[in-house]
């Protein structure tokens, strides 16, 4: 059984499962993470959804770069989580199957070509607090408690 976290199920609500790939990006102490402006401001771990018939590692690795201009590699899934949530860019209520990763930022290609994303390295402990979503703040620290970068 997957774990939930955040917002209650709203009864009588239909939502669309909507299966997406995230990333918790390490180099020594710092964490690559993604700021969204809109629709709400927040802080997240770089990622999104899997496109119809795209693989999930292609998918983290696209979502990735659009979001942080990063290239990364060895991504190595840490654990999963479901939340069910209200998307108003997309005006759908989903049901996010989020699988997260641990890999390394190895190249740097340019800034974010995801609209309204920025890129940002921060101190690992910091990006605990920083991040909106507490299914990130706990993949993230089953990260950072498993040594870093899981080893």
């Amino acid at each position: 059984m997957i774990r939930r976290y955040g917002e209650s199920v709203v009864a009588g609500q239909k939502y669309r499962r909507r299966p997406g790939v995230y990333a918790v990006l390490l180099d020594g102490n710092g964490l690559l993470l993604t700021h969204q402006a809109e629709p709400l401001p927040e802080y997240q771990l770089p990622g999104g959804g899997i496109d119809r018939g795209e693989h999930p590692i292609a998918a983290l690795h696209r979502e990735v770069h659009e979001e942080t201009g990063w290239h990364i590699s060895a991504p190595r899934r840490v654990g999963a989580y479901r939340r069910y949530t209200y998307m108003p860019e997309y005006d759908l209520w989903a049901e996010k199957l989020c699988t997260i990763y641990v890999a390394r930022p190895v190249l740097r290609m340019g800034p974010p070509t995801e609209p309204g994303h920025t890129a940002l390295w921060v101190d690992a402990a910091e990006g605990v607090a920083l991040l909106d979503n507490i299914g990130d703040r706990e993949m993230l620290l089953k990260v950072l408690g498993a040594g870093g970068q899981g080893a």
